[in-house]
């Protein structure tokens, strides 16, 4: 009988980085025929509510829309009318405070497998009531698995990266393939006045959400004011995101008020499939992330993937992705300060903020690199992604983890390894 696994999520079909790892762990396992799914599709507004059936798989594949990711009520009725094998939910902790709530209800009856991300140090503390309420925890980076240890050392824990697709996400050859990069330049020159037309001028590309910690404002001042200073028809930057997404910044605004709508800053904002997202990488001669805060930075592996180097903050995944500890894959720009912030949930977290003299020497650098210097960057890139950071290792391990998992805590009648108590020593 095949083993069934609630997923609360991003929802698996949706373009988040959250929701494409989710289908890729679901679409991993299911090809083993072995397990079935039910999924919680959270994080993006629905128009339809309707359960939906995933083709080819049909039943085994199944998506509940929801808003959020779920409450008590919607657990319990879960559990009492589909009696899942296992519990498996993916993102930031703070959002499943909720979750942990009831995790003695959950685990009573099944194992709870919590594929978890954390932004930076200093160790969270406050965080290891939720990784001691968890029976499994598979870490996406090397600093989240690392403050884990710190945290709550008893608790089982893994780390597994993610991965990308390399069906979508790989350099381009076929003339197919190339003919979609060069409309992409095309467009780049159509988009710029005559005395901006330089052919050569070197593409940087921004793939992140429009929000304050991707720091795009920052990106696009502090670009138009290095391509002022080396010359405008020297350089572009590609923005794909929604330029005014409301816990973001008025893109449109800053670059039209800076005059650096001559084809030095353009946006790309329609909704693309992954195909057409890996022309842009292939077009673009860098990949650039600046943020304050980054437990992963997808956009860093996709383009590693292309064969194009990336600029990146050294901080969360970010920094295991743009070195090895020995090569560089493209350039690192080493935090200017770290303050430490914090909220009530958050009580503190290190904030990682570049300078913009370290920006400019990055770029700086990039626009110097020799042809030789550069493809050889290229190559250790896709390298790097193959070695450490494998698509089919990807899922070969999601599938070894959970049969393990479901092996060692069995479900319901055969529950193991919970204790609805604990020891404690008093003083």
């Amino acid at each position: 009988m095949k083993k069934k696994i609630l997923v609360l999520s991003d929802h698996p079909l949706s373009p988040s980085g959250v929701g494409t790892q989710t289908k890729y762990f679901i679409e991993a396992l299911l090809k083993t025929g072995r397990y079935t799914f039910i999924c919680l599709g959270g994080a993006i507004k629905h128009n339809d509510y309707t359960p939906q059936k995933v083709e080819p798989w049909g039943d085994d594949f199944r998506i509940f829309p929801i808003d959020g990711y779920g409450n008590h009520e919607i657990i319990r009725s879960i559990m009492q009318k589909e009696k899942p094998d296992v519990l498996w939910f993916m993102t930031d902790p703070r959002f499943y405070g909720w979750l942990w709530e009831i995790e003695n209800e959950v685990r009573t009856n099944i194992p709870m497998v919590y594929y978890h991300v954390w932004d930076n140090f200093p160790s969270p503390v406050y965080n290891g009531v939720y990784y001691r309420s968890t029976d499994e925890v598979v870490c996406i980076s090397k600093v989240t698995h690392e403050i884990l240890k710190d945290v709550s050392p008893d608790v089982s824990s893994r780390y597994l990266p993610h991965a990308v697709d390399p069906q979508f996400f790989h350099k381009f050859k076929s003339d197919e393939e190339l003919a979609l990069i060069q409309q992409i330049k095309e467009n780049i020159t159509i988009n710029s006045s005559m005395h901006s037309k330089n052919k050569d001028k070197k593409i940087f590309f921004w793939n992140s959400r429009n929000a304050r910690r991707k720091q795009s404002g920052t990106m696009v001042w502090w670009f138009n004011e290095f391509i002022n200073e080396i010359g405008k028809d020297q350089a572009c930057l590609i923005m794909h995101t929604d330029p005014r997404d409301p816990h973001g910044t008025d893109l449109p605004h800053i670059i039209e008020h800076l005059g650096a709508d001559d084809g030095q800053i353009l946006l790309s904002t329609d909704k693309i499939d992954p195909f057409n997202l890996a022309s842009f990488y292939n077009a673009a001669d860098y990949t650039i992330s600046i943020s304050d805060a980054e437990g992963f930075g997808l956009s860093m592996l996709e383009s590693l993937s292309c064969g194009t180097p990336i600029i990146a903050t050294m901080t969360g995944g970010m920094q295991e992705q743009v070195t090895d500890g020995k090569n560089w894959f493209g350039f690192g720009i080493e935090p200017a300060s770290k303050s430490v912030i914090g909220s009530l949930q958050v009580p503190y977290i290190y904030e990682d903020r570049i300078s913009q003299e370290g920006l400019n020497d990055a770029l700086r650098k990039a626009m110097n690199r020799s042809p030789k210097a550069y493809d050889k960057m290229c190559r250790q890139g896709m390298n790097h992604v193959k070695k450490n950071y494998s698509f089919d290792n990807y899922q070969k391990k999601w599938v070894e983890i959970m049969d393990e998992i479901v092996e060692k805590h069995g479900s319901w009648e055969t529950r193991r390894n919970y204790k609805r108590w604990h020891l404690l020593e008093v003083a």
